[in-house]
């Protein structure tokens, strides 16, 4: 070996030993991979979580813009080499990904602030981040005396104005099964609103996919619509006229959930990307507008946009069997499709 070769790998040998010796921030930061709904969470997750993601513990997430099916879709087509390394997914795709063993168990001892969720917001392999609300939105200066039930939705003058959307998403199918029970049906039996919807057809006013609905409520094309209070809250920023309205019967809610994807190699990534996302400092960001996120961290006061005044309030809402309603919502979706949109 000559005395240069020598006194470049001395060097080599020093430089190693010098970056070893670094605090963990200023190495090279840890990469993680999470899939993200396209919108206003993709949006709000690069804004918020990702910054402190990076600033508490040197982690860049990189995000995969994906709705839920897609992401359940993609994981099993990868057959055991995970595509990204958390999911995030509302009750149906959740529990179909759980049936199908797509997910890796989390480590509640790992999350530091798993104390300040409620209780039963922590799975053996889910943490609850959002809770969405859904019930019927009107505009109060078209419609000064709205609806109290589901089942007025289908009467005049409200049907005139209504919007209709079907099952595809989870604001619809919960909407849809709730109005089933209205006429006497269940998550098992939905045959009296599709006899319902097909009475009323030629009187509402518009059929939509669910993305169309606020752009036809905003344009004054319908004035009622059943939807989530995170629409209604965007929709109220831009100075839309627009209430929400729990029916008789309760608002109803359901819970978006974070998981990590089984055989992920970065699972301590994967913890802290979670305990970030549930911590106040991201709830307390994420329920502002134009994101209007319902948090679920106690710590954080809720904030007058989102028509909820605490958690406890959630508590007593209308839920929903997932492992019930799954078997049949692609049946109900292209019936939907077939039967009322035309």
């Amino acid at each position: 070996m000559t005395d240069l070769t020598r006194r470049s790998a001395l060097k080599g040998v020093a430089a190693l030993g010098a970056a070893a010796a670094l605090p963990l921030p200023a190495r090279a930061s840890t990469s993680l991979n999470a899939a993200i709904y396209p919108g206003t969470w993709d949006e709000a997750y690069r804004a918020i979580v990702a910054p402190q993601l990076k600033a508490k513990h040197g982690i860049d997430v990189a995000f995969d813009t994906l709705w839920a099916v897609d992401q359940v879709t993609k994981v099993r087509a990868a057959r055991g080499v995970p595509p990204f390394d958390c999911f995030v997914l509302d009750p149906g795709p959740s529990a179909a990904a759980r049936q199908a063993g797509l997910f890796d168990p989390i480590d509640a001892s790992k999350l530091t602030n798993a104390s300040k969720l409620p209780a039963g917001m922590i799975a053996p392999d889910a943490v609850t981040v959002n809770v969405q609300v859904v019930g019927i939105c009107y505009n109060p200066k078209k419609v000064p005396n709205p609806p109290k039930t589901w089942a007025q939705l289908f009467e005049s003058p409200y049907v005139e104005r209504l919007g209709l959307t079907g099952f595809q998403t989870t604001f619809g199918t919960v909407s849809l099964v709730e109005m089933a029970k209205a006429f006497g049906g269940s998550a098992t039996n939905i045959e009296p609103i599709f006899k319902k919807l097909k009475e009323v057809l030629p009187k509402v006013a518009a059929v939509s996919t669910p993305a169309a609905l606020p752009g036809l409520f905003q344009q004054g094309q319908i004035d009622i619509m059943y939807t989530n209070t995170n629409n209604a809250a965007t929709l109220k920023a831009k100075g839309v006229d627009i209430a929400f309205l729990a029916p008789e019967s309760g608002a109803i809610t359901f819970s978006t959930t974070l998981h990590i994807v089984k055989g992920s190699e970065n699972r301590e990534a994967a913890h802290k990307y979670i305990d970030t996302v549930i911590a106040a400092d991201a709830q307390s960001k994420l329920q502002l507008s134009p994101y209007n996120m319902i948090p679920v961290n106690k710590d954080v006061k809720l904030s007058d946009n989102l028509d909820v005044k605490s958690l406890d309030e959630v508590a007593k809402m209308v839920t929903h069997d997932w492992n019930v309603i799954n078997p049949q919502r692609a049946a109900w979706i292209e019936r939907f499709n077939k039967e009322i949109t035309k």
